[in-house]
């Protein structure tokens, strides 16, 4: 099992991780990183405390990473506890610590010096901004379905690689123990998930239920939103992400006579979104909409190819259900993404056209249920997982894969209205609903989902766009709100704004964190700019005008709300007289 708590103790020859938990059967139980020559190995010897140079509490090795100076060890220092999915803890990394190998930075010059600075900042900026989830005895990187198909063997041995965020920072340690069978540091090696987890202790009609919602982010063509888009060689999309939602709870004959929660039943659907997979890219140009190019190059088929058989290999038969414009500007995305799916042929997969924006125009929200409504015996024949205890009773057979333009903000109110069909299904079916009850009837349990999936969205949304998600006014109240447009408003000019002038470091932090961009001595600095003063200046310029727009907007909101304040007391006074 991976260490929960370890004392770091720092000198100037190492730094020694202690398990502040040691298991008598092993002998050597401490890590010692040698911090001239990088060597991980694994000591019985407990370091003398007096000995250290600083000593602090972690809550795991987020990883080793390698920049101009040498290797920096990345510590998970703060954490909060998510919730618990049956027996197991869930934890939120919310503070991390940098701590160098070299002594100084002596051996840089002036501009490596300067550099090594840019670097720090971008991990620095990543790891604030992200939001990463582990847990030591819990395989997050897994759907339940996944788990229960798995062999034993450490975290980090059966996690899937797509969701390991770390498994590059982690390879030093990986590596140390694939090669070595004498050190093996799997206690250390502590697998961590980007994207989001809620877990909420709830009831349903007396009935004690844990709702739980993850959301998966690959670390394959990950990056922000007009820096990834599309599908490489390889098959992998940007904008993938795998969610779950687990509802677990016990037997009748168990719920009414037990004293504690165990939620021995288990429920779980999951749902995929990503970029539509074909060659495309939306190229910056400081309009408010870049100009779309779709890239139709001789591998095009290869790569769709690639995709799907991955996705069917891991999730069986995709029901696609593409949620953009049919009229307009993305016209050509849907095209091409029908003309490739019937060039493909391929009988497992079912595609679907759902014009999300003329559907539910005019605030029809209701509309979806048309989308629902056609794809409800697919819905049926696909199925969900669940499990009594150790029990497998029935497996999800196929998944439906969601995308608009973004994968952002239609995509997860499509995605929650999938998810709350199938929650009645799978509470009517363990008697927490009655056959004619659907979820949507309790509302106090829906003020728990709908503000779930919101967050949810967010979650999503911040990492590759830099705002939350639009919509979620929907998402939130099931109803689409005259403010909830106006927040879209606010939130599209700092996309803007972002997208045109930001995403560029954003995306090296990603490059940089997960190894697609290794930091090698000697070669060119990738930080010279070469752009004119006046392109340099606009991002400035639009910030303050982005921050004139929000002052302008909370100005407006007061008077509004103290104007509409004055008129009713006058009112009442009127009537008073």
């Amino acid at each position: 099992m991976v260490h929960e708590s370890l004392r770091l103790y720092a000198t100037n020859d190492s730094y020694t991780l202690v398990p502040y938990y040691l298991d008598p059967n092993k002998a050597a139980q401490t890590l010692v990183i040698n911090r001239d020559s990088g060597e991980c190995l694994l000591d019985s010897a407990i370091p003398d405390p007096t000995a250290h140079t600083e000593s602090l509490t972690v809550y795991g090795v987020f990883g080793i990473i390698n920049l101009l100076a040498g290797g920096y060890l990345i510590v998970i220092t703060g954490r909060e506890r998510i919730g618990r999915l049956g027996i197991h803890d869930i934890f939120q990394a919310n503070q991390f610590r940098i701590l160098p190998f070299a002594k100084n930075n002596n051996g840089l010059s002036e501009a490596q010096a300067h550099d090594e600075q840019h670097y720090l900042s971008l991990v620095e900026s990543l790891l604030k901004s992200g939001t990463y989830y582990f847990s030591y005895t819990y395989d997050l990187t897994h759907t339940l379905q996944r788990q229960a198909q798995l062999t034993s063997g450490p975290l980090w041995q059966r996690a899937d690689d797509r969701f390991f965020w770390n498994r590059y920072l982690q390879s030093k340690l990986i590596d140390v123990t694939t090669r070595n069978p004498d050190q093996d540091l799997s206690d250390f090696i502590l697998p961590v998930v980007f994207g989001f987890v809620s877990i909420v202790f709830t009831r349903i009609k007396n009935r004690d239920m844990v709702f739980s919602l993850i959301s998966r982010r690959s670390r394959y063509r990950a990056g922000t939103r007009y820096f990834s888009r599309g599908i490489d060689a390889e098959g992998n999309v940007s904008n993938f992400n795998e969610t779950e939602q687990i509802v677990l709870l016990d037997p009748i004959e168990d719920g009414n006579t037990s004293t504690f929660f165990e939620g021995k039943i288990k429920l779980s659907y999951v749902q995929t979104r990503g970029s539509i997979p074909i060659y495309w890219a939306q190229v910056n140009n400081i309009k408010y909409t870049p100009k779309l190019q779709i890239m139709d190059l001789p591998n095009t088929l290869e790569a769709f190819h690639r995709h799907f058989d991955e996705q069917i290999r891991t999730y069986g038969n995709q029901l696609l259900v593409n949620l953009v414009n049919k009229k307009g500007y993305e016209f050509p995305m849907g095209e091409s993404y029908e003309r490739t799916v019937k060039q493909l042929n391929d009988h497992r997969i079912r595609y679907y056209h759902f014009d999300f924006h003329h559907e539910c125009s005019k605030m029809r929200w209701n509309r979806i249920q048309i989308l629902l409504d056609t794809i409800e015996e697919e819905l049926i024949q696909q199925g969900y997982f669940y499990a009594d205890d150790s029990r497998i009773i029935k497996s999800q057979t196929s998944v439906i894969r969601t995308n608009c333009m973004d994968c952002l903000d239609r995509t997860n109110v499509v995605q929650s209205n999938f998810a709350k069909w199938v929650l009645t299904q799978q509470l009517r079916e363990v008697g927490a609903l009655s056959s004619k009850e659907r979820i949507d009837e309790i509302a106090s349990f829906m003020d728990i989902f709908r503000n779930v999936w919101a967050d949810n969205a967010d979650a999503i949304s911040f990492p590759y766009s830099g705002t939350g998600a639009q919509k979620t006014d929907f998402t939130r109240t099931g109803n689409r709100t005259k403010k909830g447009v106006a927040s879209d408003l606010q939130s599209s000019v700092t996309r803007y704004v972002l997208n045109n002038f930001m995403d560029g470091s954003r995306q090296d932090a990603y490059d940089l964190l997960l190894g697609n961009y290794v930091v090698k001595h000697g070669a060119a600095s990738p930080w010279i700019d070469t752009r004119s003063m006046q392109t340099k200046l606009i991002p400035r310029v639009l910030l303050a005008c982005l921050i004139g727009l929000n002052l302008f907007q909370e100005i407006t909101d007061f008077i509004n709300q103290n104007l509409a304040h004055h008129l009713i007391n006058k009112k009442r006074g009127g009537l008073m007289i």
